[in-house]
C-alpha cells in the first residue's frame, strides 16, 4: 500500500504497513525535503512521540535517519503532547517537527505527523512534496541513510547530533500567557482529568495540583494498548470519567485524546459537553474580554458559533474538515478562534494547532470567571442561540467515486429535508444542505476509505435523527455504480 499523508499525517496499522522499514523511508523523505531548502533556511528537526506501542522506538529510528543525513535533531526526553512538540518547533526555530502518533485512532495504529516551522500541521503541498520524494526514493531503490549519532543534553545540537530536551517548560510558560491560572487557582473548582492513556497524561493534573486545585486523574499510567480504550474524547468513550465526576462530586471533567490535540468535557451532572459547546463557550468568553478577529470553523461545526459571531459583527469562515485548513487562515490573519467538531481548537495568540490541553485549561477559566456550573453555561448558551442538537453516523459502503457522488448529491438535491426547505447548498467538503430554520445535513465521503460520514444539526433530537436517516437514503441512492 502506498504511503499517503491525510489531513494530519500518515497513519497505518502497526506491523502491517507501519513498520520500522517504512518509518525509515518516510524519515529519509523528510530529511530530503528539509535539505532541499523548501522548509526554509533552518535545518534542525524536532522529534516527539506519544504513548503508543513502540512509539519511542520509531522515534529513535527517525532520529537516526535524520542525523545520518547531517541534520541537527532535538528529541523529546519522554512522550509528549503533539501541541507541546509543535510549540517547540516554533520556539526552537527549527525547520520542522516529526511527531510519532496516530492521534485518536485505535491502539493498533501508529503514525507520523510532520509539523512546519510555524508550529502547525504541514500544508497539503508540503506533504505532497514529501510523498513525491518518498516515491522517488523507493522507485530508485534508495536505502535510507542510517547511523547511531552522538546524543547530548541541554544544548543546541550540531550537524548530525541529537539533543534530548524537555518541551514542557517553554510550553507551560506560553500557556500562562493565554490562560488566567490565578482565576483557576482561586476558583475552588474540583476537577477530574482523563488523558485516555495518551501523551497528555500528567500535564493538566500536575499543573492544577501545583495551583492548589483539587484534581483527580484516571488513565494516566503508561499503557501502550490504552487498556482497550479508544483514545477519542467523545461521549461513548468517557464512561469512566463521567462516573468519576458524578461519584466524586467533581465540578468538571476534562479529557484529551491520544496525542492531546483534541478536547472533550463532562459537566457536574456527568453529561458529555461536546467540542461544539466548548468552541462556542470559548468564543463567547473571548468576546467578553473584548478580543476580536476572524472566526474559523470546519463545515461540520455548530451554527451557534455563526450566531455568536454574527451578533458581534465578526466574519465567519467555514472550511473543509481538517485543522490544516484552519491553520491556513491563522497564518494569514488574526483568527480569534478556530475549531472543528472533533475537538481540535486553537485561539488568538497560540500556534496554529489544535490543542486539547490549552482548551481544557481555558474551559476551566471560563467556568471560574463565570462562577456558574458548566451545565448552566451550556444551558444559557442554548437558550440564547439555540436550541441546536447534533449527531453523526458513519456508514460503510461499497467503493465509489467521491467526486461523482458529490456531483450527484448536488444535482439531485431535494426541495426539503425534515419538513424544512433547503435554503443553500455548500459543496466545499461533501454536500451540506442548509435549511430555512438553520438546521443542516452534511454528507461527507471519506477521502481514504469507502465510508460516508453523515452529520446533522437541528432544533430537536427527533429532527436530527430524521435528517441522518434521510442523509443515509440520499447517499445510498446516489452512490455511483
Amino acid at each position: 500500500m502506498p504511503i499517503r499523508f491525510g489531513t494530519d499525517g500518515w497513519r497505518a496499522v502497526i506491523s502491517e504497513d507501519f513498520t520500522f522499514e517504512n518509518v525509515r523511508h518516510v524519515a529519509q523523505a523528510i530529511a530530503d525535503y528539509v535539505l532541499s531548502g523548501q522548509a526554509g533556511e533552518q535545518d534542525a528537526v524536532v522529534v516527539g512521540f506519544d504513548t503508543r506501542f513502540l512509539s519511542d522506538r520509531y522515534a529513535i529510528e527517525v532520529v537516526n535517519v535524520l542525523a545520518a543525513n547531517g541534520l541537527p535533531v532535538y528529541l523529546s526526553k519522554a512522550d509528549c503532547p503533539t501541541p507541546a512538540l509543535s510549540y517547540a518547533v516554533k520556539a526552537l526555530g527549527a525547520a520542522g517537527g516529526v511527531m510519532i502518533t496516530a492521534s485518536h485512532n485505535p491502539p493498533r495504529y501508529n503514525g507520523i505527523k510532520f509539523k512546519s516551522a510555524f508550529g502547525g500541521s504541514a500544508m497539503p503541498e508540503v506533504t505532497s512534496s514529501i510523498e513525491q520524494l518518498l516515491e522517488g526514493n523507493l522507485a530508485a531503490g534508495r536505502v535510507p541513510a542510517y547511523a547511531e549519532p552522538p546524543w547530548q543534553t541541554e544544548r543546541t545540537p550540531g550537524r548530525g547530533e541529537v539533543v534530548r530536551f524537555d518541551p514542557l517548560p517553554a510550553y507551560l510558560k506560553h500557556l500562562r500567557t493565554l490562560v488566567d491560572f490565578a482565576a483557576i487557582a482561586n476558583s475552588g473548582l474540583r476537577v477530574a482529568v482523563d488523558p485516555m492513556y495518551g501523551a497528555g497524561r500528567g500535564y493538566i493534573a500536575r499543573w492544577l495540583r501545583e495551583l492548589g486545585v483539587m484534581v483527580a486523574e484516571i488513565h494516566g499510567e503508561l499503557n501502550p494498548g490504552f487498556g482497550g480504550l479508544h483514545p477519542e474524547p467523545i461521549g461513548r468513550n468517557l464512561q469512566a470519567l463521567r462516573g468519576l465526576v458524578v461519584e466524586g462530586a467533581y465540578d468538571i471533567g476534562l479529557a484529551t485524546d491520544g496525542d492531546a490535540d483534541r478536547i472533550g468535557a463532562v459537566d457536574a451532572r456527568g453529561e458529555f459537553v461536546s467540542p461544539h459547546m466548548i468552541i462556542a463557550l470559548a468564543l463567547q468568553h473571548l468576546l467578553a474580554q473584548g478580543k476580536r478577529g476572524l472566526v474559523v470553523k470546519t463545515i461540520s461545526t455548530t451554527q451557534i458559533v455563526n450566531k455568536l459571531a454574527q451578533q458581534h459583527e465578526l466574519q465567519v469562515e467555514e472550511t473543509p474538515v481538517g485543522f490544516n485548513y484552519i491553520c491556513d487562515y491563522m497564518l494569514k490573519q488574526p483568527v480569534l478562534i478556530g475549531g472543528e467538531e472533533s475537538g481540535g481548537i486553537s485561539i488568538l495568540g497560540h500556534i496554529p494547532e489544535g490543542d486539547g490541553i490549552l482548551m481544557g485549561l481555558l474551559l476551566l477559566e471560563v467556568v471560574a470567571q463565570a462562577r456558574r456550573p458548566l451545565h448552566t453555561l451550556v444551558d444559557e448558551l442554548q437558550a440564547h442561540y439555540g436550541p441546536f442538537l447534533y449527531d453523526r453516523i458513519d456508514r460503510h459502503v461499497r467503493p465509489f467515486s467521491k467526486k461523482e457522488l458529490v456531483r450527484q448529491l448536488k444535482a439531485e438535491a431535494p426541495d426539503e429535508l425534515a419538513g424544512q426547505r433547503i435554503s443553500r447548498i455548500n459543496d466545499r467538503d461533501g454536500i451540506k444542505y442548509l435549511l430555512e430554520d438553520e438546521s443542516w445535513l452534511l454528507i461527507r465521503p471519506s477521502g481514504t476509505e469507502p465510508v460516508l460520514r453523515i452529520y446533522a444539526e437541528a432544533r430537536t433530537a427527533a429532527a436530527v435523527q430524521q435528517l441522518l436517516q434521510q442523509g443515509v437514503e440520499l447517499a445510498e441512492r446516489n452512490i455511483p455504480e
